[in-house]
């Protein structure tokens, strides 16, 4: 993409009552005015929250918000230009149940409150398959503690991916820690009984994996 496409949508975000861009400083060294009242200030309802973290291009944050009208969702991701598509897209369709979020992951806690989010996403993160990548894994155990820290009792996290590296990492990483797995798939476009939440939507890039044969694994879990 070039510098002044990005540039372009990165002043067009700023004009979206659907973004929110807070600086580090203003995550980091003060009380963000957000964090524990995103559904009272940005949706006007005590609906569900639910994350999409690593959003890019806010597909599926879109679509999951136009398939769960009843939900809020929020897609974040440190790239803005990335997912001014999908807030672009949820504008121009009125779509007022879904929000972007400017950060990075590692901040999450401090964008939102103890228990103040029901439901998480992590759809094809980058592997990050090198072993000195390791802390930059989006199911790493540092990760883990954040989100469990921002979700309620009973929330769940969900993770599709392309990956299967990605897909045993996680798996084992939750069973070693003695995490519950409500549900594990290495592929489910191909076996019977799959959510439909989650083989019901896809991104362009997963249509493109799916085109390959890539198979598409899902895991849903509770963190302990």
């Amino acid at each position: 993409m070039g510098s002044k496409n990005k540039q372009r949508r990165f002043r067009e975000n700023e004009t979206f009552n659907n973004v929110y861009q807070p600086t580090r400083d203003e995550l980091v060294n003060s009380e963000y005015p957000l964090k524990g009242q995103w559904n009272k200030e940005v949706f006007k309802n005590d609906n569900p929250l639910v994350l999409e973290l690593g959003c890019g291009k806010g597909e599926y944050s879109v679509a999951l918000a136009k398939k769960y009208p009843n939900k809020n969702f929020i897609g974040i991701d440190i790239k803005g230009a990335r997912f001014w598509r999908g807030a672009k897209t949820a504008v121009e369709e009125n779509i007022s149940n879904v929000a972007f979020l400017r950060t990075q992951i590692e901040l999450i806690d401090h964008a939102f409150a103890e228990a103040e989010v029901d439901e998480i996403w992590i759809t094809f993160p980058d592997p990050q398959i090198k072993y000195k990548r390791t802390k930059h894994r989006m199911t790493n155990a540092e990760f883990l503690k954040r989100y469990k820290t921002i979700l309620k009792a009973d929330g769940v996290v969900n993770l599709k991916t392309d990956s299967e590296f990605m897909h045993g990492y996680t798996l084992g990483l939750l069973h070693g820690a003695g995490h519950e797995v409500l549900y594990a798939n290495h592929n489910v476009y191909k076996q019977e009984g799959s959510p439909e939440e989650v083989t019901s939507i896809q991104t362009f890039y997963e249509s493109q994996y799916l085109e390959l044969n890539k198979p598409i694994t899902y895991i849903k879990f509770k963190i302990k």
